[in-house]
């Protein structure tokens, strides 16, 4: 790297993980050119890879489970989304069990509970993202992964193993997003996920629905829910 703000910028990327372009522009004092450059610059040692809207720390590299569209997902509409796991972070209590689906808006919520401080908490997922995160948790913490076929499009375990495990849980609270929520309809795409999701209406005492306000009046194909299912719907965006 050829300047001093080439390695901040670096820095920067580390410990914010997603930028957009003029949140970078305006940290450093540079023109729209100039950190254009720079940010063409990190790409092309592998240091940084465009996404829509701005910028992510790192590439995947060969053999890691994330798929280019999980991480693409998880970093747009970053911000509503961080938004959205503020406010479901105060649903949770000290001893809850907790399960966090899949989503990349869960994941932000995952990323909020790293930081949190309670004397007991047991989270269930099947999110790979999750689970490999999870030694950055409080050590104290119970992590329950749930097992299954590993499906790269959600980078998550689905299937009859994962229904299997969850239905033998008691979850107190369960965390979890959709294609799209048009009227009373919450739908899925996927209809692997859908099969969790029903499940886990089932198995859950208090459940969830974080959703961005692009995924509002959206149809998908299988239908697990109704709005009226939920404890609370958290929007956003």
């Amino acid at each position: 790297m050829k300047n001093v703000r080439s390695y901040a910028i670096v820095d920067y990327l580390k410990s914010k993980k997603y930028c957009t372009i003029p949140e970078l522009r305006e940290r450093f004092g540079v023109s729209n050119a100039t950190i254009h450059r720079d940010i063409a610059a990190l790409v092309q040692r592998g240091l940084a890879r465009k996404i829509r809207g701005g910028v992510a720390w790192g590439v995947r590299q060969p053999g890691t489970a994330e798929s280019s569209s999980f991480l693409e997902r998880m970093n747009w509409n970053s911000r509503a989304k961080q938004s959205i796991a503020e406010a479901a972070f105060r649903q949770i209590g000290e001893g809850d069990i907790v399960f966090l689906d899949s989503s990349s808006t869960v994941y932000w919520l995952a990323q909020k509970l790293r930081e949190s401080v309670f004397a007991s908490l047991t989270i269930v997922t099947n999110a790979v993202s999750i689970i490999q995160d999870f030694h950055k948790f409080p050590s104290h913490y119970v992590l329950i992964g749930l097992g299954g076929s590993y499906d790269l499009q959600l980078n998550s375990f689905l299937g009859q193993s994962t229904l299997r495990e969850l239905e033998q849980l008691s979850i107190s609270k369960a965390f979890v997003s959709a294609f799209g929520m048009c009227d009373d309809r919450v739908t899925t795409n996927h209809e692997k996920h859908f099969a969790l999701l029903m499940k886990l209406m089932g198995v859950a005492e208090q459940k969830f629905l974080l959703i961005d306000r692009s995924k509002l009046d959206r149809k998908g194909l299988f239908r697990f829910a109704s709005r009226s299912m939920f404890e609370s719907v958290i929007t956003g965006g």
